[in-house]
């Protein structure tokens, strides 16, 4: 698509190039999949002076059980000028996360969590890489609230095993997904980064997809 040919687009409502990037990259999976879509409140986003900064989150019911969850908002969803031709659309990513045998009804605990991450990238200027973790040593509680006895207490970062990452009018769109790992393989990485290949690589003896079992007691390094 030329400049121009975007700036006609100027005043189509309809034209959401980023958002159907988004969802294109799922259909290449999902095929015609039904999934079940929850936007924030208009009033309650970043751009009205509120604390939400997504517009939402799609769920995929995965046909290998677990619920596929993506976020809208880290890359650049609507017309924007400024944006077109860019090098990473917006922050460059989505987040996802893969629950194992959740419904999406079930999900709303993790759609805030994304939410909250998504608040300190765009609050702190400080974006996610594969290979980062997201825990804390001191106190480690449930990446789930409402489930204060799982193990699984922190996340680590990698690319999302089936989605990929597409070129996209505003630049590099990637799919990062998010892993939950317990307390001990949180201090494991920690102390040697270079240990993070191994204990996905392990996981994935288990969870081929790497997603998130939250009822996990085993330690996989």
């Amino acid at each position: 698509m030329t400049l121009e040919e975007f700036k006609a687009k100027a005043d189509d409502d309809d034209f959401v190039p980023g958002w159907d990037e988004i969802e294109s990259a799922f259909k290449e999976v999902y095929g015609d999949t039904k999934f079940e879509h929850f936007g924030t409140v208009m009033t309650s986003r970043a751009m009205f002076g509120g604390p939400e900064y997504l517009d939402g989150y799609s769920i995929y019911p995965s046909e290998k059980g677990y619920s596929h969850i993506v976020t809208f908002g880290m890359s650049e969803l609507y017309y924007d000028e400024e944006s077109f031709g860019g090098e990473y659309s917006k922050w460059g990513y989505e987040m996802t996360i893969k629950l194992k045998d959740i419904a999406p009804k079930d999900c709303v605990w993790a759609m805030n969590m994304l939410g909250n991450l998504a608040r300190y990238t765009f609050q702190s200027q400080s974006w996610f890489e594969p290979g980062q973790y997201v825990g804390s040593a001191k106190n480690p509680e449930s990446i789930n609230l409402g489930d204060p006895d799982s193990k699984i207490t922190s996340l680590l970062i990698t690319e999302d095993t089936e989605i990929k990452g597409r070129d996209t009018i505003y630049g590099e769109l990637k799919f990062l997904q998010l892993v939950g790992i317990t307390t001990n393989e949180f201090m494991k990485v920690k102390e040697d980064r270079e240990l993070v290949p191994v204990l996905l690589e392990r996981l994935k003896a288990d969870y081929p997809d790497l997603e998130t079992d939250m009822k996990r007691t085993k330690d996989y390094i």
